[in-house]
This record gives structure tokens, sequence and C-alpha cells, in this order.
């Protein structure tokens, strides 16, 4: 790491999560040549990043996605970011939450949406340049957002994609769907029948373009359709 001018800005504190070991071995030696770049520690579970994260303060956390057995890269961040602690794992001395900036392989819609409404600041693919990746450093420590170019233009994709139209009972009946109740659940938590309920499934099925109620949920959570 190249140590920063008299005077100068602070360096970035870095926490790197990644499970691979023969990975983060690569990366810890990719940042420590990065100038105004400094690695406070390495995680190879999200219960680990967690407890390293609140002795060490880190500025950002460089996040994988898939973390093994545990909990994964987006509930890591979901807790990071607001600052609510799991697993036992102790709150951050400083109170301060660091940004978290997503590096992984993965780039379907589903992860991107799960990982930005975790509170993600960045999401960057490992097939970056390192000249991107220290880019995308930088700017998530400022709280800006750091996207990959095939990121970028799948979240710009979703934006532009109109939304289904849902009536206000599809609605209900999908917000339901979402907390795992069965039809009999919903029928009763909505005073209709169980073929009113099934009826509207039906129609949901096919606004949205699935056949499961998991498919359902899903699309709706990606396409911000749930409350």
């Amino acid at each position: 790491m190249t140590e920063p001018a008299a005077g100068g800005p602070a360096p970035v504190r870095i926490l790197v999560c990644d499970d691979h070991v023969v990975v983060r071995a690569g990366l810890l030696a990719l940042l420590d040549s990065a100038p105004g770049i400094e690695v406070v520690g390495e995680a190879g579970t999200g219960e680990e990043a967690l407890a390293l994260a609140a002795r060490l303060d880190p500025d950002v956390v460089l996040m994988d996605l898939q973390l093994g057995a545990g909990i994964d890269g987006v509930e890591t961040t979901r807790h990071l970011t607001t600052g609510t602690p799991t697993m036992g794992a102790p709150t951050a001395g400083s109170g301060r939450a660091p940004h978290v900036l997503v590096l992984t392989t993965y780039d379907t819609d589903a992860d991107i949406t799960r990982a930005i409404e975790a509170g993600a600041t960045g999401y960057l693919l490992k097939a970056e340049r390192p000249e991107e990746l220290f880019a995308a450093i930088h700017a998530a420590a400022q709280g800006r957002t750091a996207l990959s170019g095939p990121v970028a233009g799948r979240v710009m994709a979703n934006l532009r994609k109109p939304r289904p139209a849902l009536t206000d009972r599809e609605r209900d009946i999908l917000a339901q769907l979402a907390t795992g109740l069965g039809n009999r659940e919903i029928a009763r938590a909505l005073f209709i029948s169980e073929a009113t309920v099934k009826t509207h499934l039906r129609r949901i099925y096919d606004k949205l373009g699935v056949d499961t109620r998991a498919g359902a949920v899903a699309v709706a959570k990606e396409q911000r359709l749930l409350p």
C-alpha cells in the first residue's frame, strides 16, 4: 500500500470478506499495491465480518455474496449497513456503519436487487480491472454509488421496464403470499373465499410470468411490487 502524502487524506480502511482463501489472498495482494487504501482485516464468513467490523471500524467492507455456511453476503450487508448485530456479534464501537461494496461473479437481477435493497453502496463484478476496483473503493468510502458497466445496464433496464398492473386485491394477496401463508390462511385474513384466492393467484401468475408461489414472490421483490 502506498502511504498518503504528508498532510494528505487518510487511507481508506478496508475489510475484505470472501469465503475463498485463494481469492482473498489475491485481493489482499492487489489492494496492498493500491494508493490510499489500507486493508485492516479479512473474513471468510458473514459472522466473522460482522465481528471484525465491530472491532476494526473499517470505512468500506468489500463483500462477496456467496459465503458458504452461515449468513450470506446480502444478510451480512444488511446487518452492517443498519448497525444491527446478529449471531452474538457486538455492535461497532464508533456506531458508524461502514459502506459495503459488493464484489462478486453474480450479476442476476435478483442478486443485484437484493444487495442494493440491503444497503450496498456499490456492486462490482470480479472481472473488473484493478483500476476500476480501486476507484470504486474510493467512491464507496465517500458514499458514492459504484456499479460495474453490466450491472448499471441491468439496473437501468429494470427501471425502464413497465411494472405489471396488479389490482389492489391482487397486491393484498401477493403481500400475504410473501409472508408464507397458504390459500386458506390468506382467505381468512382477507375475508374472502379460498376459491377467490385461487382465482386471483392465477391472474397474478399470468401477469408476473411465473407458475409458482415462490416465483411470484421473487419477481414481486425484484420489481418492488411489495410494500
